[in-house]
């Protein structure tokens, strides 16, 4: 008889841990296989980051899938409604007085049949390309929430996602799993692991000399990666050649007043070293500098940093994060897989982190070895599907520098070297030079930026193909000039129906939303 893979246990809290240990305990519904026992082990002197506090609109389905009420969500989260980034300063603006900026909204593009990226690179649109196939942009400009008080959970007059606190967040996925999901809990500090004679993890070491044997292991211990790295000794493949920022430095700014305007998406802002990510929650903002030690120094950054924000800072306390850029040769190895900052460590530039967590833990339930006979299959199928997300969120991280046209410091003009680019993104940006982007440049369901986010990003940075004439389309402006309108008008509905971003959050407070 083969071993049955019962016991898991799940190493690290924090919202890596708790977010993958409840998707776990939900897909593989624990409540009622009450054979499978998921226990969670966090180190009572070990800090988390908590920096993480942008999601994507997967995050609904998320909470959907493990239970947890958008309501209960919003209301012990500091949570506030995601609808787009807003990417200011990538380029340089035509207009000396004015910042150049664009919208990478979740709502996709309306293209009533069009092939949108061939007309837009035929077209000579007076709009920008969000606004003439997406309300969401003038949305975001104009304050207002993705619902109504009146909506029910989870759903919206478009798509949105969230801001969150990290550290509350974990707090509320640690309350719902173990209450709710039936996920058990320790407090001990894992000093030793031990290997079996096949490579396999055995059991951890506490500090206290006891021990905890499992079938099967998560690590979630952050980037030191105590099981993967330091007891399995799986290899780290580095990313820094591609993505240069390795450093942030993190601040939490409370509002000046308690009315005051909160955007419902994210700015992005470009400095000369990096970008400055803003996020505002319901009682703070939280703000903080990513950027390249290797253009500039922490001083020089942390004067950036308090440039941008201006007022008396002196209140505020500024924390400095080192960001090891990469991910594991390998993601799951013999009974241990990891997640989070155990895996690797992407930029926040478009709120991966948290989207890679959700994607694998749910991979992994689906391919979970209930039997040690399953473990080398599932292994491989998972490190190739795993392995192929990371590469292509690196790819769409790095496009965002390389179509700047900032010159102002190398580390721009060395971000715009085509050499330097993954040989997959110089693939498509070679087609793209003569044939405007297409669904077929996107063939895997496991894309975790699709030709939509592309077409964003792209002609947000005024990317255009060069078509040759036997391709233009005679009606593609009148194409564009109807989506153009009708968005126009499905604005003006929305902007008149919606509430503003803050009223609809003081409301959800104060009454909850429509359960589903």
């Amino acid at each position: 008889m083969t071993k049955k893979i019962n016991n898991i246990v799940v190493v690290g809290g924090g919202t890596a841990g708790w977010l993958s240990a409840t998707i776990l305990a939900a897909k593989l519904d624990i409540k009622t296989n009450q054979h499978i026992k998921i226990t969670l082990v966090e180190s009572p002197t070990i800090p988390t980051i908590g920096v993480g506090e942008g999601t994507v609109p997967t995050m609904r389905e998320t909470l959907k899938l493990i239970g947890i009420s958008e309501t209960d969500f919003i209301q012990h989260c500091d949570v506030t409604f995601k609808q787009a980034i807003n990417f200011i300063n990538w380029r340089v603006s035509p207009i000396d007085s004015a910042a150049h900026y664009y919208f990478h909204p979740f709502t996709y593009p309306k293209s009533a049949g069009a092939d949108l990226s061939t007309d837009w690179c035929n077209s000579q649109m007076s709009y920008s390309f969000v606004d003439t196939v997406s309300v969401q942009g003038l949305l975001c400009q104009q304050n207002k929430a993705p619902k109504k008080i009146t909506t029910p959970e989870y759903q919206g007059a478009v798509d949105y996602a969230y801001h969150l606190n990290a550290t509350k967040f974990a707090a509320l996925l640690h309350r719902h799993g173990v209450d709710k999901l039936g996920i058990n809990y320790l407090q001990a500090d894992v000093v030793n692991v031990t290997v079996a004679s096949d490579g396999a993890i055995n059991a951890l070491v506490f500090e206290d000399k006891s021990t905890l044997e499992a079938d099967f292991f998560i690590d979630c211990s952050g980037f030191s990666a105590v099981l993967l790295n330091q007891a399995l000794n799986v290899g780290f493949i580095d990313k820094s050649d591609v993505l240069f920022v390795d450093k942030a430095i993190a601040v939490q700014v409370p509002y000046a007043s308690s009315n005051q305007t909160i955007p419902s998406y994210t700015l992005a802002t470009a400095q000369k070293y990096g970008w400055i990510w803003d996020i505002g929650l319901t009682e703070r903002r939280g703000v903080g500098y990513v950027y390249s030690s290797k253009y500039t120094s922490d001083e020089a950054a942390l004067s950036c940093l308090k440039d941008y924000l201006g007022g008396d800072l002196s209140e505020l306390n500024f924390r400095t994060i080192e960001m090891k850029v990469g991910y594991r040769e390998k993601f799951w190895h013999k009974n241990c897989v990891a997640f989070g900052l155990s895996a690797g460590f992407v930029e926040p530039l478009e709120a991966t982190a948290l989207l890679l967590i959700e994607a694998s833990a749910k991979l992994l339930a689906d391919l979970f070895p209930y039997t040690e006979q399953q473990l080398l299959a599932s292994e491989k199928q998972f490190n190739e599907t795993v392995r192929y997300s990371w590469d292509r969120v690196i790819d769409f991280i790095k496009l965002h520098y390389y179509l700047s046209d900032r010159d102002d410091t190398e580390f721009w003009t060395d971000n715009q070297k085509f050499e330097a680019l993954p040989l997959s993104l110089q693939d498509k940006l070679n087609r793209w030079q003569h044939r405007a982007p297409s669904i077929h440049d996107f063939p895997s369901r496991y894309e975790v930026f699709g030709l939509d986010n592309y077409q964003y990003i792209l002609f947000g940075m005024d990317f255009k193909s060069q078509l040759p004439t036997m391709s233009v389309n005679k009606d593609s402006q009148h194409t564009l000039n109807r989506l153009q309108e009708y968005n126009f008008l499905e604005f003006e509905k929305l902007n008149a129906a919606l509430p503003s971003h803050r009223v609809l959050i003081d409301k959800i407070k104060q009454y909850g939303l429509s359960k589903l």
